[in-house]
């Protein structure tokens, strides 16, 4: 009989002899490496898009200004979009827009303007939101400006913040009185008015009163208000707001109605009284 002892032992087969490699890990990081590369190249590739399209947009702007205005075509006209581009383009509409050139001659009117508008559809007609614009003009074109009015002595002009200056000769009996007045304008219904609002006689510091005493009606020429329209030299949908002189400049702020965009009869010229 065979028993366990004698019993011959099989040899185990290789199989069991074989150590199993450990389970292997699936490295993470060149995912993740992956997956940057890629965002990067998106980003690369929107940006080199976004800087594409802002330059399409503000190229167009600008040759846009320049055709409506009649500007010369080397005409400085500086263009700020504010924000991503791509953006509003997808959206059809541009947030915030500012256009800059300066000396724009607009008939005897001749300043540097800055336009800034909001809510600009590039499709269709819809009416712009927000819009208006400054015009800052220098000494020599308030004069050129002034010298449209019928007697206004526009050589003398000068600017002395806050007022406009000007001087003038009384005429009596004969006599020739130099008189300085200081006016102060305003914006009244879409012109400019000046006020005057001192005086001086032969240098010296006068009332308005005392001036009226001394010389009687002969004053009206002096002692008047002055009014300017601009509205001819500026679209129908724009609108002068207010004016200033600041330093050595007169600032007009101006209110452009939205409707400008899509409304030619708003684009043409106004028309004076």
């Amino acid at each position: 009989m065979t028993t366990a002892q004698t019993q011959p032992t099989e040899p185990l087969p290789e199989w069991a002899h074989t150590e199993q490699p450990p389970a292997r890990r699936r490295r993470v990081w060149p995912w993740i490496v992956a997956v940057l590369v890629v965002a990067g190249l998106a980003v690369a590739a929107w940006f080199a898009g976004e800087w594409i399209a802002r330059d399409i947009v503000t190229s167009t702007i600008r040759e846009q200004v320049i055709t409506q205005l009649a500007l010369p075509a080397d005409q400085e006209v500086d263009v700020s979009v504010a924000g991503a581009v791509l953006p509003q383009l997808i959206a059809g509409t541009l947030d915030d827009v500012t256009v800059a050139s300066d000396d724009v001659k607009l008939g005897a009117l001749v300043g540097d303007v800055t336009v800034h508008a909001q809510d600009i559809a590039i499709r269709g007609d819809a009416a712009a939101g927000a819009a208006s614009a400054t015009v800052v003009l220098d000494a020599d074109q308030v004069r050129t400006l002034l010298s449209t009015v019928e007697n206004f002595p526009a050589d003398s002009v000068g600017l002395a913040e806050p007022n406009v200056t000007m001087a003038t000769d009384l005429r009596f009996f004969g006599l020739e009185v130099p008189v300085g007045v200081a006016l102060t304008p305003s914006a009244v219904d879409g012109d400019i008015v000046l006020t005057p609002a001192s005086l001086q006689l032969a240098g010296n510091e006068v009332s308005a009163d005392a001036l009226r005493d001394q010389f009687g009606a002969v004053t009206d020429t002096v002692l008047r208000d002055w009014t300017i329209c601009i509205a001819s030299y500026i679209p129908a949908g724009v609108r002068l707001a207010d004016i200033s002189v600041t330093g050595e400049h007169v600032v007009a702020e101006l209110d452009i109605d939205g409707a400008i965009v899509g409304d030619p009869a708003l684009q043409q010229p106004g028309a004076c009284a």
